[in-house]
């Protein structure tokens, strides 16, 4: 610190001149001035020097890891089904409570019968009379034959009494048949669940006319099984490829040949907590966009994952390797390039440029770059420059909050 002393030129009054306290006031300013330059004490040039920067320090978490690949894709049912009807009529009856679970084979619609009674009734009247008929030309084509061996009839009207008694036969068949087709019709306009699962809302209510058959029918209502359920994605063309060197190199079996484990999360979820696994892929790449469909099957115990959702999906990207793990804070970015400041054993930071991988469990992974023993600044690393000595405070490499999806 510099002290300049500005004094205006004044006459002195003799008496000040002898006054015998003149030396001791000039030595009380000199001193003074001293202490008040010791205050500021001055490093080299004169320049005050700057306090120690204090930061946090952390070792890295050194693990077993595994890459995964992420990819994004949409929930959907295993089974989906369309309520149609096969006949034709009037609703009387709706026989489900709207968006709740059904059972295979539970009673949903109900249509008008008596139409389908009244023809089945017709049927089984036909039937009677054809059984009657063919009864008729059995007998007459047995007393064919005994009047033909006595020469009673002629060989034409033998032959013709056979084959009549043939024709009815296949007559009785017709007419079992009919009975069959309209006691399927009569049992049709009971509509009954197919699958287990979910149904929606009744597209149609009571009084209502339904067409059915095989075009242009009525849609009723849609059932969605829920568990298990799967999660379509579109796997990248280089990720495919990938994955079958991988599979030649025997780092990794692919998906096509085996069931390979997947992760999968929703958007308001983190830390993947649904596990399933990849149980199909498709058997060519979409020229259009250059991908390759592929399906993950995920349990739904719960029911609370519904057809349509977003979600997020992981595989294993490689083999396993030994990495370290550091927080996301505590890495700096130059130019494009990442690093840490690590302080040494002489308390110095030291910059260190690192490979870094995809966050797992909050942390993120560092390929190369870092060892287990490194005391990496997750803390002040704005306060620390290269090569300049720093207080360092050791804490644990934990995340300072898991990141929400």
């Amino acid at each position: 610190m510099f002290v300049t002393l500005s004094m205006q030129r004044l006459p002195l009054s003799p008496i000040f001149l002898m006054s015998p306290w003149r030396n001791a006031m000039a030595g009380l300013l000199m001193l003074s001035c001293l202490a008040s330059c010791k205050r500021g004490a001055a490093g080299p040039g004169g320049v005050p020097q700057a306090p120690t920067p204090e930061v946090t320090v952390a070792k890295p978490i050194a693990k077993r890891l595994k890459d995964w690949d992420e990819f994004t894709g949409r929930l959907t049912s295993r089974k989906r089904v369309e309520i149609h009807s096969r006949v034709s009529g009037y609703i009387t009856k709706v026989s489900f409570k709207e968006g709740t679970e059904v059972k295979a084979g539970d009673l949903l619609f109900t249509i008008d019968p008596r139409p389908y009674e009244a023809i089945v009734e017709r049927a089984e009247a036909m039937l009677a009379q054809a059984k009657t008929v063919s009864e008729l030309a059995g007998v007459e084509a047995k007393n064919a034959t005994a009047l033909r061996q006595g020469q009673a009839i002629s060989v034409e009207e033998a032959e013709r009494r056979l084959k009549s008694a043939t024709g009815e036969q296949a007559g009785v068949r017709g007419a079992e048949a009919a009975l069959r087709a309209a006691k399927l019709d009569l049992e049709f306009t009971e509509i009954r669940a197919p699958i287990a699962g979910r149904i929606s809302d009744a597209r149609v209510t009571e009084g209502n006319l339904v067409s059915g058959g095989n075009q242009n029918t009525t849609l009723l209502t849609t059932v969605v099984e829920l568990d298990p359920i799967y999660c379509e994605i579109e796997a990248d063309e280089r990720s495919v490829l990938k994955y079958r060197e991988m599979h030649k190199s025997g780092e990794r079996v692919s998906a096509m040949f085996e069931r390979i484990p997947a992760e999968m999360e929703l958007i308001n979820e983190g830390t993947w907590p649904h596990h399933g696994e990849v149980d199909f892929v498709d058997n060519q790449i979409n020229p259009a966009t250059g991908t390759i469909r592929a399906r993950a099957v995920f349990p739904n115990a719960d029911r609370l994952m519904a057809p349509g959702f977003f979600a997020k999906v992981r595989i294993p990207g490689g083999g396993e390797y030994d990495g370290v793990l550091i927080r996301d804070s505590a890495v700096g970015d130059d130019q494009g390039s990442s690093f840490v400041w690590v302080i040494d054993a002489e308390d110095k930071a030291v910059y260190r440029p690192v490979t870094l991988g995809p966050l797992l469990e909050g942390l993120r992974v560092v390929r190369n770059g870092l060892k287990a023993e490194d005391h990496v600044v997750v803390l002040g690393l704005m306060s620390v420059r290269n090569g300049a000595k720093v207080k360092a405070t050791l804490t644990e490499m934990q995340p300072t909050a898991v990141p929400t999806k």
